[in-house]
């Protein structure tokens, strides 16, 4: 299966904060919240979330394309991606601007706060799918991820043009959509991912139930943190997949990124839905336990040991086939 992946490419700046933010917060005086953390440490790290799919994906042994903007400062970022398996050839570089950049801090609870800036981000509504099946040859699936808003309305309009699938992933961008743009990025999705917050944004921002929402795109994937991953199909009953206990999870950034490859890469192989959801989860727990959204390793081994362990014996003989072509 031939996957682009579309969406944000970024450098993130990681900091810690020791303590807890809910306890720097005054209840009568959220209305003016001015605050600033000295936090321990600092870490750079590639990220965004289109790459981090993809990256993903090429340590799951496919080969993405990935579709987004950056600047001309991409260079060493390109070279790390083509060297994880991913097709960069894509990307548009933008003269003179900055690849996007993500700012977050981290709690003692793993909370989080964070703020982007697009950058050269902007310039992704001028990236044409049309263009990039003539160069890479007929995609099979395009994720549709957070991106200029733009860009984002454009994709998905081109898959719904071409009859082409594709995945609706639109989290932190929920906010900046208006219900008509909400609602038309949904519309005619094969899936739809959100984490539990988004869920319920998504109903606000649409003005749809869940309900109706799950009729219009076949497959709701929501994330749940510890407790796992709802799966929801129409017609279906909705299924919980649990998460991999005991993971001593270093930083979050990035472990949903991880779960959506790991989806990804299983249905591209045939790959039941749940079955799926079992190698998203494991996919997960390796990149919770790594600083950075894309400094996990994993191996046919390992995946399999941790699919075991979490699942059982079964679970991990029927992902067999999935990971055959890992070392």
């Amino acid at each position: 299966m031939r996957i682009a992946v579309t969406g944000s490419i970024a450098v993130d700046h990681l900091m810690f904060f020791p303590g807890r933010f809910t306890e720097q917060l005054v209840p009568d005086r959220l209305h003016s919240v001015s605050l600033s953390f000295l936090c321990d440490r600092l870490e750079i790290r590639r990220g965004g979330v289109a790459a981090n799919i993809a990256l993903g994906l090429g340590r799951l042994g496919l080969t993405p394309l990935l579709v987004g903007a950056v600047g001309p400062d991409f260079t060493d970022y390109q070279v790390w991606l083509k060297q994880h398996g991913v097709d960069t050839d894509s990307v548009l570089v933008v003269p003179g601007g900055h690849t996007a950049r993500f700012v977050c801090t981290t709690d003692a609870d793993h909370n989080q706060i964070g703020a982007f800036h697009p950058g050269a981000m902007a310039a992704a509504c001028t990236i044409s799918l049309h263009e990039v099946a003539e160069r890479a040859g007929p995609l099979d699936l395009v994720v549709v991820s957070p991106n200029d808003p733009a860009a984002m309305l454009r994709h998905t309009e081109e898959c719904r043009t071409a009859a082409l699938p594709f995945i609706a992933d639109p989290s932190q961008q929920i906010a900046r959509l208006n219900r008509a743009d909400a609602q038309f990025l949904l519309t005619d999705a094969r899936w739809l991912f959100t984490n539990e917050y988004e869920s319920a944004l998504l109903q606000e921002s649409t003005g749809w139930t869940a309900r109706s929402i799950l009729e219009r795109v076949g497959t709701w994937v929501t994330t749940l943190g510890a407790a796992g991953v709802l799966v929801e199909r129409s017609g279906h009953e909705p299924v919980v997949v649990p998460a991999v206990p005991d993971v001593t999870a270093v930083e979050p950034t990035g472990a949903g990124d991880a779960l959506r490859a790991g989806m990804l890469a299983a249905v591209a192989r045939g790959a039941p839905v749940e079955a799926a959801a079992r190698l998203g989860c494991v996919l997960a727990s390796f990149a919770l336990e790594s600083v950075g959204t894309q400094e996990y390793t994993v191996s046919a081994r390992s995946l399999a040991a941790r699919l075991r362990g979490t699942y059982g014996e079964r679970a991990a003989t029927a992902l067999a086939p999935v990971l055959g072509s890992l070392p």
